[in-house]
């Protein structure tokens, strides 16, 4: 069961997606003590539901241009953001370089056993591989990066990509494929972590059936591609 108050990061890279980001967001928001109170459940029902706080965090506090959509202001840097329980890093371009600080800042969330879970949505994976944090892992990404980065012979090699998976859990790095599987990356997120009465109010406020990990449509974009 959730505690009463979670703490939930966003990570703002230079032009993420922002599908990436708002649908997880919005689709994990919709399990929150201030929307469930709001559609006339029960008090019962109602008191299952954690108070959920959002921290939207940059190097600084200047506004990010995402793929499209109106650019989103900071509420927090690296530096002063508050203990995190979860952190969801929404895909920017797969190759550009981290922000200044930022690498030391996922080590620091990473390193600290208080967050409970990194989800890497689409090419957030990629990005983050940069750092050395993801050696070792089984992580998936958007098939259709992962396919250019290797015929580039650009794919970093320390990960173990999966090209199978809509999703996939390696300890507390979460991850999902494509853009769309962020939705149900957050599904399953739902699943594992809120009152089952939660999950079905989440599932038919988004009037959305998500997707389990396998078997997945998308592979065959991956045919022929080796990730390792």
């Amino acid at each position: 069961m959730s505690p009463h108050t979670l703490n939930f990061g966003l990570l703002l890279l230079p032009k993420f997606q922002w599908l990436d980001a708002v649908g997880p967001v919005d689709y994990i928001n919709n399990h929150s003590k201030a929307i469930i109170k709001t559609i006339g459940v029960s008090q019962e029902v109602v008191d299952k539901a954690p108070i959920i706080k959002w921290h939207y965090i940059s190097n600084d506090l200047k506004p990010i241009q995402a793929s499209s959509g109106p650019p989103q202001p900071p509420s927090n840097t690296y530096h002063d953001c508050p203990e995190l329980d979860y952190l969801i890093i929404p895909g920017p371009s797969p190759t550009d370089p981290l922000p200044e600080g930022c690498g030391e800042f996922l080590k620091k969330c990473i390193d600290d056993p208080k967050l409970k879970a990194v989800l890497l949505i689409c090419t957030a994976s990629l990005a983050v591989s940069q750092t050395g944090l993801l050696d070792g892992y089984h992580v998936c990404s958007n098939k259709f990066e992962l396919r250019r980065l290797a015929l580039a012979g650009q794919l970093y090699n320390k990960v173990h990509w999966i090209g199978d998976r809509r999703w996939h859990i390696d300890g507390k790095i979460w991850s999902s494929a494509g853009i769309t599987a962020g939705l149900d990356l957050a599904a399953e997120f739902a699943r594992q972590h809120f009152a089952k009465e939660l999950v079905e109010l989440g599932r038919d406020i988004a009037e959305y059936k998500s997707n389990p990990s396998h078997p997945d449509p998308f592979k065959d974009i991956l045919d022929g591609i080796r990730l390792d």
